[in-house]
C-alpha cells in the first residue's frame, strides 16, 4: 500500500486526471476545473459548485460539447485505477446495475425504468476495491438508455444481460495488465448465468469469478444444486456484524457453512465444474429474517479457511451499493438539469470519480488513521477544518487523515461520541462541502 499511498496527492484531480486527452488542451483544462468545482461542492446542484456566471456558462458548454465522449473523460481514471490494482495481491471488481430516475425532466434520449412511464438511463459500473475493503477506482463502466416497445410490445436494443458477460470479458482482458494481481469478479444474482461460467472457462479464466447463485439448478442424477451442496454435516460456522442498511439496525450474524464441487451441464459449450458455497444464519432474532448467502465460483475451497474468504469477498460487494449511496444521494445527480443524455453521461463519468474520492476517504481514514493529512487535504482545507470546529490545530507536527476527517465528517452531522465509531460517507461529503468553502475564503483573504 505504501508505493500507492505515495502517488497521492493533496491536488487529487489535477493528478487522477494528468493524462487527460480529449484532442484539445483547453477541453482538458476545463474538465479539470469542472471536476475541481463538482468536488468543491458535491451536494450542490452545478450553477451552485461552479464559481460565479462564467465558470457556470462554460461547465455547461463542455457538457454540452459532442467532441467530448464520456469515456475520454473517465480514461485517465480507469489508468490510475490499474496503476493503484497493481500495488495488491487480489483485487475484487464489483458489478452490479443502479438506475437514474429523470422522471418529469425534458432531457433527449432518456427510456423506460422498470415501468414504461419512469424516464431515466441505467448506470453498470466495475469497481474495484481490495479484499480490505479500500476503493481503488471505477475499471470499467456501462451507460444506457432503453428502447421503447413496439406495437408488438418487444423492446429493440442491446440485450441487458450481455453486460454481465460482457463485464467478466472486460476484467479478463485488464488482467493482463495487472500481472502481480489477481482479480475476482463478484456479482449478485443478475450474474448467474451459465453462460458467463462458460465464457470464463473458454478464455482460460484469466479471472477468477464469484456470483451469487439465483437458480436451484437440476443435476444430471435429479438431485437439485443446493441441496446437494448442503447435503453433509458443516464445514464449520462464521460470525461478523451485518451494517445497518435500509432502516435496519446493525447486528451480529452467526452462519453455518457448506461447500461442495459440482458440475453443471448446459449443452454444446459443455460442462462447468464450479463450487457452491451456502451461508445460512442460525440463532436469526425473532421476527429477523435469517441471511443465506448461495454462491458459485470457480475458485476450489476444500478448506473452511477457503470457503471464510469467499464469504468475506461476497461481503464486499456491499461497497458498490454504497459507491451509488454517493452518487445518487451524495452528489445528487439525478438532480442534473442538463439537455440531453449525452450531457448526463459526460457529467457522471465526472461524478463516478468524485464518488469514489469520497468513498476511498472515508476508509482510508479507517484503514489507515495515522497517514499524513496533506496526503489528501491542502493546507488550508486543513486550516478550515480546525477553524469551523472551533478545535486547535496541532503547531508540532502535521494532522493525521483520521484526525482531519473526524473534524470534516463533524461539519456534516457526526457527532462523534466513542460508540458512534467512525464517520460514514454521507458526513463527510456533506463537510467536505464546508471545509472547502472555508479553505476558499482563507485563500481569497490571504490575496487581499
Amino acid at each position: 500500500m505504501g508505493d500507492a499511498l505515495a502517488t497521492e496527492s493533496k491536488h487529487w484531480v489535477a493528478e487522477e486526471f494528468a493524462e487527460m486527452d480529449l484532442g484539445d488542451a483547453r477541453l482538458n483544462k476545463r474538465a479539470r476545473v469542472v471536476v475541481e468545482a463538482f468536488a468543491a461542492k458535491p451536494t450542490a446542484n452545478i450553477p451552485i459548485a461552479c464559481d460565479g456566471s462564467t465558470d457556470m456558462t462554460a461547465a455547461y458548454r463542455f457538457l454540452d460539447n459532442d467532441a467530448v465522449t464520456w469515456e475520454g473523460i473517465m480514461a485517465p481514471h480507469w489508468e490510475r485505477t490499474v496503476l493503484r490494482m497493481n500495488a495488491h495481491p487480489v483485487v475484487l471488481c464489483l458489478q452490479d446495475t443502479t438506475e437514474l430516475d429523470f422522471n418529469g425532466q425534458k432531457v433527449r434520449g432518456l427510456g423506460p425504468l422498470n415501468y414504461e412511464a419512469r424516464r431515466g438511463i441505467y448506470v453498470h459500473p466495475s469497481y474495484a476495491v481490495t479484499p480490505q475493503r479500500e476503493p481503488l477506482g471505477v475499471c470499467d463502466a456501462w451507460m444506457w438508455a432503453r428502447e421503447e416497445r413496439d406495437a408488438n410490445g418487444v423492446r429493440g436494443g442491446q440485450k441487458e444481460r450481455a453486460r454481465w458477460s460482457e463485464g467478466y470479458e472486460r476484467v479478463a482482458e485488464m488482467a493482463a495488465r495487472v500481472p502481480s494481481s489477481r482479480l475476482v469478479y463478484v456479482a449478485d444474482r443478475e450474474g448467474d448465468m451459465l453462460g458467463l461460467m462458460q465464457r470464463a472457462k473458454a478464455l482460460g479464466t484469466p479471472a477468477d469469478w464469484l456470483v451469487r447463485a439465483k437458480h436451484n439448478r437440476c443435476l444430471p442424477d435429479g438431485d437439485k444444486l443446493w441441496e446437494r451442496t448442503c447435503a453433509g454435516e458443516p464445514l464449520g460456522q462464521i460470525v461478523f456484524t451485518m451494517p445497518s442498511r435500509h432502516g435496519i439496525k446493525e447486528r451480529k450474524v452467526r452462519q453455518e457453512l457448506w461447500a461442495a464441487s459440482i458440475e453443471l451441464h448446459a449443452g454444446k459449450p459443455g460442462a462447468v465444474t464450479v463450487t457452491c458455497v451456502i451461508a445460512r444464519e442460525i440463532d436469526a432474532p425473532k421476527g429477523t429474517k435469517p441471511v443465506e448467502w448461495r454462491l458459485l465460483t470457480n475458485r476450489a475451497a476444500p478448506t473452511l479457511d477457503d470457503v471464510i474468504e469467499l464469504i468475506d469477498w461476497y461481503r464486499a460487494r456491499w461497497d458498490i451499493e454504497m459507491f451509488f449511496n454517493v452518487l445518487k444521494n451524495g452528489c445528487k445527480v439525478e438532480s442534473m438539469q442538463l439537455g440531453s443524455i449525452e450531457g448526463i453521461e459526460r457529467a457522471l463519468a465526472l461524478y463516478m470519480v468524485v464518488a469514489w474520492r469520497i468513498a476511498h476517504l472515508m476508509r482510508l481514514g479507517r484503514t489507515c488513521p495515522k497517514l499524513d493529512a496533506s496526503l489528501f487535504f491542502s493546507p488550508d482545507e486543513i486550516h478550515g477544518a480546525y477553524l469551523l470546529t472551533n478545535t486547535k490545530q496541532p503547531v508540532d507536527r502535521m494532522p493525521t487523515l483520521n484526525e482531519v476527517l473526524r473534524l470534516v465528517a463533524r461539519l456534516g452531522g457526526f457527532i462523534g461520541r466513542k460508540s458512534d465509531g467512525e464517520p460514514g460517507v454521507e458526513t463527510i461529503w456533506l463537510g467536505l462541502q464546508e471545509v472547502r468553502v472555508s479553505a476558499a475564503t482563507i485563500a481569497a483573504l490571504r490575496e487581499r
